[in-house]
């Protein structure tokens, strides 16, 4: 039933936004050029890597930095900015949702980098289920990247402070996942989007 549901919400919001994505692709072009989109190796169910898709909102070349990116950080482009604070660049990933990469509702995927950190009970827990475009974890902090540019370290911060609660929220949710909870979860993530206008 999740699949079923995560495969036709998918096609339908594809459909319905694809003036919205035509728009965007036109302004990340305008931009900056292309790539349109930006890929990234993520870790999957049962640990199996899959390259998640988004809108690119970040410069292709010449400053590099953490995995993780801070508000104010200087690889963010004009256009990314909105599409980060809206989380626009995250709408591609509905075609993962099709592919099966990725739900709806799952604990988000991971570089490699960071699932090092998890201990192999956590990996056995999380990596169960099918990562997802929204989770607890995404909700409660929709201002990781405010929380991320107070810090002295962004990097350190992220694995010290916030990964260990993002880890107990996956964790969570795969105890007590459910069809009606994942509603609740999509409802959730609307009203914080719409929140941050």
């Amino acid at each position: 039933m999740k699949r079923l549901f995560d495969v036709a919400v998918s096609a339908a919001l594809l459909l319905a936004l694809s003036p919205l994505f035509v728009a965007i692709a036109i302004a990340v072009a305008w931009d900056t050029g292309r790539p349109i989109f930006f890929r990234q190796q993520r870790i999957g169910r049962h640990g199996q890597p899959f390259a998640i898709v988004k809108f690119r909102s970040m410069i292709t070349s010449g400053a590099r930095g953490p995995l993780v990116t801070a508000g104010g950080d200087g690889r963010i482009t004009r256009v990314g900015h909105t599409l980060r604070h809206y989380k626009l660049d995250e709408l591609p990933q509905l075609w993962n949702v099709i592919k099966g990469d990725m739900s709806l509702v799952g604990p988000r995927p991971e570089v490699s980098r960071y699932v090092r950190y998890w201990s192999n009970t956590q990996r056995s827990i999380i990596l169960q289920v099918l990562p997802g475009i929204t989770d607890p974890a995404s909700i409660k902090f929709r201002n990781e990247e405010e929380l991320l540019h107070k810090a002295d370290d962004s990097e350190a911060y992220y694995v010290q402070c916030i990964l260990p609660q993002k880890l107990e929220l996956y964790e969570s949710y795969v105890a007590s996942r459910s069809f009606c909870g994942d509603l609740r979860i999509l409802c959730a993530t609307f009203v914080s989007v719409m929140s941050r206008r």
